[in-house]
């Protein structure tokens, strides 16, 4: 296959689950704004997509309408929902021939209705159907993948960009909650700090999976399931297990041995994930590891690029410069 193509159908993925998961962001702060008046908190939501600086220079103020519109329709924003779908539209175009005929018809539907119910300046109605409706498309194209699209070389792109895409926006869901949310010591454990901790599993479609392994809602129970569980599909562990499946599929590697960056990085970080457990993490400090896991992800981003994909264009860059990736990975 070659790399172009592999390239596009690594970032359609990707952007599909990055728009997924940012409508997942917003039910969060939805979820907590219904439960109680003081739960919603707009800044976190750009702080935690890394869009701080853009946003501010954008918009100044972090309230309800800003945030919304600055991650759901703002087309200059590149990691909006409206922006996501539309370059994962794009990749999908690039390689019309190599998925199926439903995976594009149904990519372009969700892109032109999204155009019209999200496009910048018209209000969205209902928020919370609304991301609800991005919720179930974003789920309908990873259905059509798996169930139309040979599993092959071009499915394992696919489902190697979802799993590092997922495992990232993970680590960041849990983020708002304990780093930015964190409530005062005197309200932790208490009914809005357990309505916070409710609202983070919901948004990962995790709470009955949670309780069917927990019998008490904690935030070691609530961190230990979404990033060291084997079989929950949105854990960080099974994110990268699955993650790494692929990447072996394509390399026909030995799952004993790598050849090649993005084995190594990819093999390493599940081997950390096995061996550690959740005292391990509020030992060193939640905050402190998620951001851990950010950075590894990033590097097992960087190395996949590297080795797979389009290289960076750098003909026009000054010596010295720091080389972006082809695409853009929040």
């Amino acid at each position: 296959m070659l790399s172009r193509t592999a390239d596009s159908i690594y970032w359609l993925n990707r952007y599909i689950e990055r728009a997924e998961n940012y409508a997942r962001f917003l039910d969060v702060n939805m979820q907590l704004a219904l439960d109680f008046a003081e739960g919603a908190q707009w800044m976190p939501l750009v702080e935690t997509t890394g869009d701080r600086e853009q946003f501010l220079e954008a918009y100044g103020e972090a309230n309800a309408d800003n945030v919304i519109r600055f991650l759901i329709s703002d087309e200059k924003n590149p990691n909006s929902i409206l922006s996501c779908v539309s370059i994962a539209r794009e990749n999908a175009r690039a390689v019309r021939e190599m998925i199926s005929t439903e995976m594009w018809l149904h990519i372009n539907r969700f892109y032109l209705t999204l155009t019209e119910s999200a496009a910048p300046g018209i209000q969205v109605a209902n928020y919370s159907e609304f991301l609800a409706w991005v919720k179930d498309n974003c789920a309908l194209h990873a259905g059509l993948m798996d169930g139309s699209l040979s599993h092959t070389e071009a499915w394992h792109f696919g489902k190697l960009g979802r799993s590092v895409e997922r495992a990232d926006k993970t680590s960041r869901l849990l983020d708002i909650k304990y780093f930015y949310l964190l409530p005062g010591a005197e309200q932790v454990g208490s009914e809005a700090d357990l309505i916070q901790w409710q609202a983070v599993l919901r948004s990962a479609s995790a709470l009955e999976m949670f309780r069917r392994e927990y019998n008490r809602l904690t935030p070691a129970n609530v961190a230990g399931f979404l990033i060291l569980d084997r079989h929950f599909p949105r854990s960080i562990r099974f994110c990268i297990t699955e993650g790494e499946r692929s990447l072996r599929e394509l390399t026909g590697g030995d799952p004993q041995a790598f050849r090649n960056e993005a084995e190594k990085r990819m093999g390493s970080f599940r081997s950390q994930l096995e061996y550690t457990e959740v005292g391990d993490i509020f030992r060193h400090g939640l905050h402190e590891y998620l951001d851990l896991i950010e950075l590894r992800l990033n590097e097992i981003g960087e190395a996949i690029q590297e080795v797979f994909l389009v290289p960076p264009d750098t003909s026009s860059m000054p010596a010295g410069a720091v080389f972006p990736q082809a695409q853009q990975q929040a």
